[in-house]
């Protein structure tokens, strides 16, 4: 499902054009698996699956798939239906440059919720 995040992104012309100057690489862990995304001026270019040995990313988004489940549904559960209020339920963990993440907080929270079961590009 995260491989699609790369086509349902890059079909949103206005979700684009608020990252323009967005670029960077950034961890993101759904239980277990690890994925790599890279950002270049609001485009993603990759989404690469781990397992990684020393990932390079400017910032990591982990939570357990439970939570990641809950979050991509078609109607999430009130403390599921955004990124911070994961954060505030202590479910997501934020590592890293953090500035970059709240910088563009709501380019993170549209990208990532173009993987709600429903949400097409």
């Amino acid at each position: 499902m995260i491989e699609a995040l790369k086509d349902r992104v890059n079909g949103d012309a206005s979700l684009v054009r608020r990252g323009r100057y967005l670029t960077t690489t950034f961890l993101l862990e759904v239980g277990r698996t690890a994925w790599l995304i890279q950002v270049f001026e609001g485009r993603i270019v990759a989404v690469t699956r781990g397992p990684f040995v020393m990932p390079s990313s400017a910032f990591a988004l982990r939570a357990p798939a439970e939570e990641w489940e809950k979050f991509w549904s078609e109607r999430p559960p009130p403390g599921s239906n955004d990124l911070m209020a994961l954060i505030k339920r202590r479910v997501l963990k934020t590592e890293g440059d953090l500035q970059v993440f709240m910088a563009n907080l709501r380019y993170f929270k549209e990208a990532l919720g173009k993987l709600r079961a429903g949400v097409s590009a």
